[in-house]
């Protein structure tokens, strides 16, 4: 199978590159980057060929495209991929809009081409096993949610609002409603929340609360961050308990680690040994190209994820100070 990557603007390009490099059936055919210095790095480093013209690159000969683009670029990206008949990962948000997401979805089914959104998450052992407790009545019925996912500042484009759409909020609630999406089969009726920025002083928010209530009358909190500090052991954090009227379990996506004390800048670092969710993710991705499957994770689960996150900007209220 011959795949592309879109942009290397997102740091989940270099993962997914090292994770198709571990496919024996799969080539890296070649890599689109305007972005003419970041693109031919990346193709030395991956010993692919980079192509800095976008028609062109989607001209060759490829089953299919990664796209870890800025935010707003994914649906340019999307719709001229799916035109050229090539297959889609994209990166999480799916879009800025809803209205962008939904013409990505369309235009991906008009075409008869896979989007898939990268949500790996998914792929976590303890995530995965806590899904099997609740479809097989083990928790009883769910209640309510409690979640986090609080990272470090990522700085760039990321705090620029033209190209990513949003701040915290956006980056890092996305993730876990579609794993409460998912737990529940059940969607999103009302989202409140508190952001600010706490931690960085700038214009965009880098921390927030929120509320949800599903259709079902499940509550659930989301804790959302880009809160860590560079010396902080990990990268950060994507965690969710759920509580049943049977029990109560609680399971951690990035939980498999041990530590490691040193020397370093870093006295103390998290050494994950578990799963690699974004290899998991690649390669779901893979066998759902090669087998003609639905996505695990479809385009109208970007959508759903996404339009909590936009809610919860236009319901937000700033914590006073």
């Amino acid at each position: 199978m011959k795949i592309g990557i879109m942009s290397f603007a997102h740091m989940h390009a270099y993962s997914y590159a090292d994770c198709l490099l571990k496919l024996e059936e799969v080539e890296l055919v070649g890599i689109f980057d305007d972005d003419v210095s970041r693109g031919k790095e990346a193709a030395i480093k991956y010993e692919t060929i980079h192509f800095g013209d976008q028609k062109e690159f989607l001209a060759e000969e490829m089953d299919a495209v990664i796209i870890c683009s800025e935010n707003i670029r994914h649906k340019e990206m999307v719709i001229n991929a799916a035109r050229a008949g090539k297959h889609i990962l994209c990166e999480k948000p799916i879009a800025t809009t809803i209205e962008d997401a939904q013409a990505m979805i369309d235009v991906c089914a008009d075409c008869g081409v896979t989007l898939q959104i990268a949500f790996p998450v998914r792929f976590s052992p303890a995530i995965q096993q806590v899904k099997q407790l609740i479809d097989n009545g083990e928790l009883g019925e769910i209640v309510a949610f409690r979640s986090t996912n609080r990272g470090q500042y990522p700085g760039g484009w990321f705090v620029d609002k033209e190209q990513s759409g949003g701040g915290a909020i956006l980056d890092h609630t996305v993730h876990m409603v579609d794993i409460m999406r998912w737990y529940l089969g059940m969607e999103v009726v009302k989202v409140d929340a508190i952001l600010d920025s706490f931690f960085q002083n700038g214009d965009i928010d880098d921390a927030g609360l929120l509320t949800l209530e599903f259709e079902n009358g499940v509550i659930a909190s989301h804790d959302v961050s880009w809160s860590r500090l560079p010396e902080y052991p990990t990268w950060g954090d994507a965690t969710i308990e759920v509580i049943g009227t049977k029990q109560t379990v609680k399971a951690d996506g990035f939980g498999e680690y041990f530590r490691l004390f040193s020397n370093e800048r870093k006295s103390l670092t998290h050494v994950l040994y578990g799963s690699d969710i974004d290899f998991e993710l690649i390669k779901d991705f893979v066998n759902c190209i090669k087998q003609g499957n639905s996505p695990t994770i479809t385009g109208h689960d970007g959508l759903k994820a996404l339009e909590v996150a936009l809610t919860a900007y236009e319901n937000a209220c700033n914590f006073s100070r």
